[in-house]
């Protein structure tokens, strides 16, 4: 149950930072908060170095529950991002991850590594096109540029989510024709001012995912809060009002194009 609503089918919530210290005090009872509402499985995108090992370590005491995706946030770039990017390159060799993410550009808080966001990001867009694995894209004040830095690999096989989506169905189709891109909704859609819920009506609800970012950006009514897995249920509920569907067939669907696009690399 989740405010007293039953739990339909299974949910996967694609993006998550529950690895963060803001979960260290109950990480074992929101994990189990998540099973409860129906979550299948968490997907872990990267920040950098200095979270990867706590990462790491979430996944190996879940595992086929927590499952890491490797990558350097685009504001993590700073003057040692050719560091950065060796571990990122390393690890891709020494394992399999599930994706790479969360990469992308971010030009909200700084520009100043602008250039190095973008090297940094097509660098670690060609090694998934050499790995095979899909893309975690993270887009903040910039959907311009990331479409330009995206461009030259259209039709070699790009594949990945569009995190936080709160864009236009023009720039969902900008999105689209770059590949096989999903776009990651979270609490964002519950805002009351956000215009994604209107937004998304034009939007196929095959080309969505369910995320919640946590601990950022809980949806409403625990806006302003710690986010947390058990939480993708609430965006569940809301994309069942948004498309006239039960919130049966929003978890099929959603949880459909996930497995498809994170759990069927070779």
């Amino acid at each position: 149950m989740l405010n007293g609503k039953a739990v339909f089918t299974k949910m996967i919530d694609t993006h998550s930072h529950i690895y963060s210290e803001e979960f260290d005090e109950d990480r074992a009872e929101m994990l189990q908060r998540a099973k409860d509402a129906g979550v299948l499985s968490i997907i872990l995108p990267s920040i950098d170095s200095d979270s990867f090992q706590r990462m790491i370590d979430l996944e190996i005491s879940n595992p086929d529950y927590c499952f890491v995706a490797i990558g350097l946030h685009p504001t993590s770039v700073k003057e040692d991002y050719l560091q950065e990017l060796e571990l990122v390159e390393s690890e891709l060799k020494r394992r399999k991850y599930i994706a790479i993410g969360e990469i992308g550009i971010d030009l909200y808080w700084d520009k100043t590594f602008y250039k190095e966001q973008l090297h940094a990001f097509q660098t670690q867009v060609e090694w998934s096109l050499e790995c095979n694995l899909p893309i975690i894209v993270h887009i903040r004040d910039s959907h311009k540029e990331t479409i330009e830095a995206l461009t030259p690999y259209k039709d070699k096989g790009l594949k990945g989510v569009f995190h936080c989506f709160t864009g236009t169905k023009k720039e969902a189709d900008e999105i689209m024709a770059l590949g096989d891109f999903k776009l990651g909704i979270g609490g964002v859609v519950t805002f009351k001012n956000s215009g994604l819920a209107e937004n998304l009506k034009e939007i196929p609800l095959e080309k969505l995912v369910l995320e919640t970012d946590a601990p950022y950006l809980a949806p409403t009514p625990y806006r302003g809060k710690r986010n947390e897995p058990a939480y993708t249920a609430l965006v569940r509920d809301k994309l069942a009002e948004i498309y006239a569907k039960t919130p049966e067939e929003i978890d099929l669907i959603t949880t459909k194009s996930a497995k498809e696009l994170f759990f069927s690399v070779d």
